[in-house]
């Protein structure tokens, strides 16, 4: 067999494969890698070539630099603009808001990095309204396709078709002259996704969906009855409790008054210093006269958005969490006795509750009597503390966290520590990427290099955030497009329609165009078809007297109609594990938006930039 054959066999098994959909699809991409490899078709260096791929790199940070975007609560506040803006019932204004808003930051940053950034947005949305995930995430990635061709830097293919022009002497594309195409393009993607999206696409969640915990604090107070009656008071310069030894502090003398922690002005966390200072605070417990009177007599102020005593904002907010544990059989703490209001051995927690299925624990919680609370086996605990340290000090063999502390805040805090930094980071990436001062790799990689720096992220977690499932996918089907070039593959197909569509005029030149470029697209990175079909379609229009310009510009268009598998793009893919996507789900949508592709690519163009 030729190397022409053993390329197109592999081809049609992997695509066999995907669609059955009985295999791995990271499986299946490793075998198309190595069997490329194992044919002779390319070398073992050229077959696993696509791991050290740039753009592979390049997904690879985004999903960090998307991970802290999250995990400092930017994903969450932008997930209730969204939600605030389109309503909870409103199936298709948030899908119109969701649309307009990747397809102006794919004009910006590309498709790759626009979904990467909102993806978690959107997953939040969807545990959030109780909606399936599998109607929100197909149609961001398709949107984003279609806000590709708004401006210059929208995807590579807009720079490859924009120095095409001017080699051929007819001149570039400004750098909003692609709206002109992608403006109708995305109008009609968007009246598509929202007139038929919800038949269209199937009702399903992800695998690995997280729990709605967008009321995790309020559940938590109330159940351990912390809902009201929580103040917490700042000291002030002029209160005698300044310099005032902590050990010393006693509120025994203010009858319904009890003290729960004394806290740092700075850190939130428990007090570590022996005397208590200015701007520190005192969490405190009791009726709102009574902390009112005590507040007033001892020169303490309320935090302006807490002076209704409820518990969930006192105890839950930017600064500080809130995480429930379970004492599992043969703890080291069972037999200990524990109170509300001690500090945990570590100094960085407060026990604020204990719960068990009896009467004594509700007394002892009550009052924090001298014997405390002998903790059992089955006993669950109320803990509160800064989220650094709720971070750090629960991962603890003698306690079972019930839900992750870095889960919660990632939903239920939004713009929390570490945001403005987070912002500042995607701004400058953004910058990056629009100016095109360093490669894509190399500015997702400082980007990423930034979360780390700033502490947003430690090492450990931005390794947890990279997607691997994607990353190994994309990686592996590259090699793909390598041999479809280096065998003639590619070009041996483009020739042919080429000279089969020639004489027929330049009408059905674009539509033949656009059939070869759309299939390929499915199959190999449309940036790798684009350099296929380029050159073709140039030297066609040359030689058909006609001017490239709109030849050029078609390309473009069916270039990004990259819709109908998933192994089309690296967004195509990262959407296919949190919507629950099969193979065979994509092209359901997707045929209806390459066929208005179609239309714009070969009747609209040519009224833009004739022939």
């Amino acid at each position: 067999m030729s190397p022409i054959a053993y390329t197109a066999t592999i081809i049609a098994v992997a695509v066999v494969l995907f669609v059955w959909n009985k295999l791995p699809v990271v499986f299946v991409a490793m075998l198309t890698a190595l069997a490329l490899w194992a044919s002779g078709v390319l070398t073992i260096g050229q077959a696993l070539g696509g791991f050290g791929d740039p753009a592979v790199i390049f997904i690879a940070s985004l999903f960090v630099v998307s991970s802290g975007l999250e995990v400092t609560g930017v994903t969450a506040w932008a997930g209730q603009l969204l939600i605030r803006g389109a309503g909870e019932e409103s199936r298709a204004r948030l899908l119109i808001l969701t649309m307009v808003l990747v397809s102006l930051l794919t004009a910006l940053i590309s498709v790759n990095g626009a979904v990467a950034a909102l993806l978690p947005v959107l997953v939040v949305i969807a545990v959030r309204l109780k909606r399936n995930s599998s109607q929100l995430l197909m149609p961001l990635v398709f949107a984003a396709h279609a806000g590709s061709m708004l401006a210059l830097t929208g995807t590579p293919v807009n720079v490859l078709v924009s120095e095409a022009g001017q080699d051929a002497g007819v001149g570039g594309f400004g750098f909003f002259e692609f709206a002109l195409v992608g403006v109708p393009l995305l109008a009609g993607t968007m009246a598509i996704i929202v007139l038929f999206g919800k038949q269209l696409l199937p009702e399903r969640n992800g695998a690995t969906m997280p729990a709605d915990f967008s009321r995790h604090a309020k559940t938590l107070v109330e159940q351990y009855g912390l809902a009201s009656g929580i103040y917490q008071l700042r000291v002030r310069a002029s209160s005698p409790f300044v310099g005032t030894a902590a050990s010393a502090v006693d509120l025994s003398t203010h009858p319904g008054l009890q003290l729960v922690a004394i806290q740092e002005g700075e850190t939130a966390g428990p007090l570590r210093r022996p005397n208590v200072g200015e701007g520190d605070h005192f969490l405190v417990r009791g009726d709102a006269e009574t902390a009112a009177a005590f507040a007033t007599r001892m020169h303490l102020a309320f935090r302006d958005e807490q002076t209704d005593g409820q518990g969930e904002g006192t105890l839950f907010n930017r600064s500080s969490g809130l995480a429930e544990v379970v004492i599992p059989p043969r703890s080291g703490l069972i037999g200990q006795s524990v109170f509300p209001g001690m500090v945990t051995e570590s100094g960085d927690l407060i026990i604020l509750a204990v719960q068990r299925a009896s009467a004594e624990i509700a007394a002892a919680n009550a009052t924090k009597d001298k014997g405390g609370i002998v903790l059992q086996a089955g006993d669950t605990m109320l803990l509160q503390g800064t989220w650094k340290a709720l971070d750090i000090h629960l991962d603890d063999p003698d306690v079972l966290v019930v839900n992750s502390p870095e889960l919660v805040r990632r939903q239920a805090v939004p713009l929390g520590p570490g945001a403005r930094q987070a912002i500042v980071i995607l701004l400058a990436m953004v910058l990056l990427l629009a100016t095109g001062v360093v490669p894509p790799a190399v500015a997702g990689l400082l980007a990423a290099g930034a979360i780390i720096l700033s502490g947003i992220m430690s090492v450990e977690q931005a390794y947890r955030a990279v997607g691997w499932t994607t990353v190994i996918l994309v990686g592996a089907m590259m090699p793909l497009s390598t041999a479809m070039v280096q065998t003639g593959a590619a070009k041996l197909m483009a020739e042919h329609l080429v000279n089969f569509v020639g004489d027929a005029g330049p009408i059905a030149l674009l539509a033949g165009l656009f059939v070869l470029t759309a299939i390929m697209g499915q199959l190999i990175s449309n940036t790798a078809t684009a350099l296929i079909v380029i050159p073709i379609g140039v030297a066609a229009a040359t030689a058909m007297g006609i001017s490239p310009r709109p030849v050029l510009m078609s390309t473009a268009v069916a270039a990004a109609a990259a819709f109908l598998t998933p192994i089309a793009t690296p967004t195509n893919l990262m959407v296919m594990g949190p919507g629950g996507y099969a193979f065979s789900d994509y092209w359901k949508l997707g045929l209806p938006l390459l066929l208005w592709f179609f239309v714009v690519s070969v009747f609209l163009v040519p009224l833009i930039w004739r022939f």
